[in-house]
């Protein structure tokens, strides 16, 4: 029975304007053109286990040097260097920087989303293209104390 009535409430939500308007809006971002480019560079680097093992073992290493300067103990110029020429690999490996210009255009796109939305909810209207990047006066976010 639990599961009936989950999928009463699922088909409830989803009959709502705003959940199909949400849809609509999810099904246009994934015809953008850019996306299919996104979709081929992240499958590339997941295929690629060798450029995976390296994204992760650089992750790792940040780690342990973030760790070390919040813990204040001084960092060597060989563990700077370590990482440096790790990292320089990476960036100049064509899959992984693929990869993480993929995933920082999905971060724009997820930001523009947001920000557009958290707007019109803030302002209970739609709002202007210079409201949401903040060209804008407004309720205390340009600095100018108004």
């Amino acid at each position: 029975m639990p599961a009936l009535k989950q999928l009463t409430i699922q088909m409830t939500i989803e009959q709502t304007p705003i959940t199909r308007k949400t849809l609509e809006l999810c099904q246009t971002i994934l015809e953008q053109p850019n996306i299919k480019s996104i979709r081929e560079r992240i499958e590339a680097f997941t295929a690629d286990e060798t450029t995976r093992a390296h994204y992760d073992g650089l992750v790792k290493r940040g780690e342990v040097l973030q760790q070390k300067q919040q813990l204040s103990t001084p960092l060597t110029g060989e563990e700077i260097a370590d990482f440096e020429q790790h990292r320089e690999a990476l960036l100049n490996n064509p899959v992984a920087r693929g990869y993480l210009d993929a995933q920082g255009e999905l971060h724009e796109i997820k930001h523009s989303v947001h920000q557009y939305l958290n707007k019109t909810l803030e302002l209970l209207r739609l709002p202007t293209a210079e409201e949401v990047s903040g060209n804008v006066c407004g309720h205390g976010g340009c600095g100018c104390g108004h």
